[in-house]
């Protein structure tokens, strides 16, 4: 059974989002782009649309829009979800671990 659109413990998001994403990623109004786009204003934005951030062609053709589901569904495996994209992150294979880092996501990038 699918836990997509769970709620999940934000801490918990916190946490995973320092160890797995931080190093690539902000989350702040104002933030850098870093080896990834700043995920601010993530929520209700398409894939390939932040200023600035010199995205693939896979990404900027996807026209996903960034909610919970799609959300959930690109962090099992974003290579999968997106082939071509240069995120070389192999994704969380958890459905709590996706909801947690959602939860987190939804509370901080906006």
């Amino acid at each position: 059974m699918s836990q997509q659109g769970h709620s999940g413990n934000s801490a918990k998001g916190a946490k995973l989002f320092k160890t797995r994403c931080e190093q690539c990623h902000t989350v702040e109004q104002g933030g850098a782009n870093k080896t990834g786009p700043s995920l601010f204003g993530l929520f209700g934005r398409k894939s390939g649309q932040v200023e600035g951030y010199a995205y693939t062609d896979a990404n900027k053709q996807k026209g996903v829009e960034w909610n919970e589901e799609t959300l959930f569904e690109y962090l099992e495996n974003p290579k999968k979800y997106i082939p071509g994209t240069k995120m070389a992150f192999g994704g969380l294979k958890k459905a709590n671990d996706r909801n947690d880092l959602i939860t987190y996501l939804k509370e901080s990038t906006k």
